[in-house]
């Protein structure tokens, strides 16, 4: 087992921040998304999905080898944070409109209620993802998928 261990992210990374993540499944596949868009580091809520849960090993294939989680009380870690933190929200700002450029934080909230309300006081910028049909929501960790594909594309350039 790996130890839960705080990292110092670098400066233009882009860090996912799970508030309150619960089912398995969702972690795994969060993780698993992440190491496919070069995503190395996750903070957890202390409330998320145990990271050694047999279905988030199975639902990372893998990929939890080569991705860092901590999990700690995010609240205290966002309020020491001194970078951009973007929250997913369903009234947010349309994410392809923000430039992702100079890395942050992107808080994926929990499956039922969304980001906590303590935690969303800390967010600097609220964003989602533009709706076409008819869809109450999406599920966290294709969210994840979506925002991760535009902000990734835009770093590369």
């Amino acid at each position: 087992m790996k130890p839960n261990a705080a990292f110092t992210p670098d400066q233009n990374e882009i860090v996912l921040v799970l508030d309150d993540i619960r089912d398995p499944g969702n972690l795994g596949t969060i993780i698993r998304t992440a190491d496919w868009y070069g995503v190395k580091h996750i903070i957890a809520s202390e409330e998320s999905a145990d990271f050694y849960n047999s279905k988030v090993l199975s639902a990372t294939m893998g990929s939890f080898c080569r991705v860092q989680v901590f999990y700690t009380d995010i609240e205290s870690y966002l309020t020491m944070a001194r970078r951009p933190i973007y929250g997913t929200f369903l009234d947010g700002l349309d994410v392809h409109q923000l430039n992702f450029k100079e890395g942050g934080l992107i808080v994926i909230g929990n499956e039922s209620n969304g980001i906590s309300r303590s935690i969303e006081k800390l967010v600097t910028q609220k964003i989602t993802i533009p709706r076409y049909g008819n869809a109450e929501s999406l599920n966290a960790a294709i969210a994840t998928g979506v925002i991760l594909d535009w902000v990734m594309n835009q770093k590369k350039d």
